[in-house]
């Protein structure tokens, strides 16, 4: 009977933070809600055919969103191999070859720590280190090297999580057979892990399809006429082109970026749905 009153005030305590988390949740999906109108009142009735078909033109009605969309497919045909093969290899050493001490530790909590660290500062690094060291200049490959860096910790993580999320007793059991410590990672730790990776990998993808600020310091461009041929070539892509449609000062521009920006969603979604279909599929597989 003494704990009654305590267990009551527990119970309160639960409902109201209960209310909290539902209102929260509730302002959010609201506000949600009215930008999605709002985007697709405003872009929908320039979305057609010929919008995804036309390179940027000094006039809205002939405007389009070509340029962006192949100068963004290229840019992740670059970034997600670089990046996932980085992240996934250190992610190898630091789980299962790295010996567990101060330094391992440190280096870890510095990747988490770098996962949060401004777009706008990786923007700065690889103008520093690519465009001016190592001269690649205003380029599609030093646009695409600066955002596999900005993906680069988070796809550690997410790898990291994927490998110690791997059974301890299935490693055991393939070395206990006469396998070496590379053919367990091989043909038992990685089938395991994948799905984890590749979540985690289209995750950091999806961010890196949507980046403006970086972008914009390594010199992509806000209106182009062509396609890239080549690594060394100028490019644009998809956040830059409607970036520059929504500063410029008449109102047709805003609903021709309300386009790009629903365009721009739609590839994002299917990249995040992909990765759901992904863990659902293979998470109790092992």
């Amino acid at each position: 009977m003494e704990n009654s009153p305590r267990i009551k005030r527990r119970v309160m305590l639960n409902r109201l933070f209960k209310y909290v988390i539902i209102v929260a949740t509730s302002i959010a999906l609201i506000f949600l809600a009215l930008l999605m109108i709002r985007i697709v009142n405003q872009g929908l009735g320039y979305l057609n055919m010929d919008f995804l078909k036309n390179f940027s033109a000094p006039y809205p009605d002939s405007a389009g969103l070509f340029a962006g969309i192949i100068g963004s497919l290229f840019m992740m045909l670059i970034i997600a191999p670089v990046a996932i093969l980085l992240g996934v290899a250190t992610s190898l050493y630091l789980e299962e070859y790295a010996s567990q001490n101060k330094f391992t530790r440190f280096i870890q909590v510095n990747i988490q720590n770098l996962a949060g660290v401004p777009s706008i500062v990786y923007g700065l690094l690889g103008l520093t280190f690519f465009v001016y060291l190592l001269n690649f200049g205003y380029t599609l490959l030093a646009g695409a090297l600066t955002m596999s860096l900005l993906i680069l910790p988070v796809i550690v993580v997410a790898s990291q999580e994927a490998i110690r999320s791997v059974p301890n007793d299935i490693r055991e059991a393939s070395i206990a057979m006469g396998a070496t410590k590379w053919q367990t990672i091989w043909r038992i730790v990685l089938p395991a892990a994948i799905p984890g990776i590749l979540t985690g990998s289209i995750l950091a993808l999806s961010r890196a399809i949507g980046e403006t600020a970086p972008l914009i310091i390594v010199g992509a461009a806000t209106a182009i006429y062509s396609i890239p041929d080549s690594l060394l070539s100028k490019y644009t892509v998809m956040p830059i082109q409607i970036y520059s449609w929504t500063m410029r000062p008449q109102e047709e521009w805003q609903y021709v970026a309300g386009a790009g920006i629903i365009v721009l969603l739609i590839i994002l979604l299917l990249m995040n749905s992909i990765a759901v279909w992904i863990r659902n599929k293979f998470q109790n597989k092992y």
